[in-house]
C-alpha cells in the first residue's frame, strides 16, 4: 500500500495496477448486490455472444476505489466524488489495467483530482472518469 502525503503528490503522477476478472468475482458481486440480471448471469442471453456474460459495470468501476485506497494516494485517501463512464463491455477472463493520473490539486482542501482509465488486454478503454480524493493528514 502506498502512503503518499499531499505535498509529495505532483501533477502528472500516475499509478496503475492489473486485475484479472474471474467468474467468482461475478458470483460474489451478485451475492452482495442482488443483481440477477441475465446479462451478467446467463451466457446465452448476454450481448457478449461467444464472449459470454458481461461483467457488471460497477464491479469494473469498483477498482477505482482500490486505485485511490491502495495506490494513489493510498493509506491517506478519502474519496470525495467519482464520475465514471463505461464505454465497452468487460468479460470473464479479461485482464484489466486500472490507472489514475493526477491532473489537478486543490491546496485549500488538500484534494487531488485524477483522470481515470481502465483498459482491457487489447488496449481498449472500457471505462474512464474523474475522481476527487482528499489526502488526509
Amino acid at each position: 500500500m502506498n502512503e503518499y502525503r499531499y505535498d509529495e503528490i505532483e501533477i502528472g503522477l500516475e499509478e496503475s495496477f492489473s486485475v484479472h476478472i474471474t467468474e467468482k468475482m461475478l458470483e460474489q458481486f451478485k451475492d452482495i448486490t442482488g443483481d440477477v440480471n441475465p446479462l451478467h448471469n446467463d451466457a446465452d442471453f448476454a450481448i457478449g455472444g461467444d464472449e459470454g456474460k458481461v461483467v457488471y459495470g460497477f464491479l469494473v468501476s469498483s477498482f477505482y476505489s482500490t486505485l485511490a485506497g491502495v495506490y494513489l494516494p493510498g493509506r491517506w485517501s478519502l474519496i470525495y466524488d467519482v464520475q465514471i463512464g463505461m464505454s465497452a463491455p468487460v468479460f470473464i477472463e479479461d485482464e484489466l489495467l486500472v490507472s489514475g493520473t493526477v491532473i489537478e490539486k486543490d491546496d485549500a482542501y488538500k484534494i487531488i483530482i485524477m483522470k481515470l482509465r481502465i483498459k482491457n488486454q487489447m488496449g481498449k478503454t472500457v471505462s474512464k472518469g474523474k475522481m476527487r480524493v482528499v489526502v488526509r493528514e
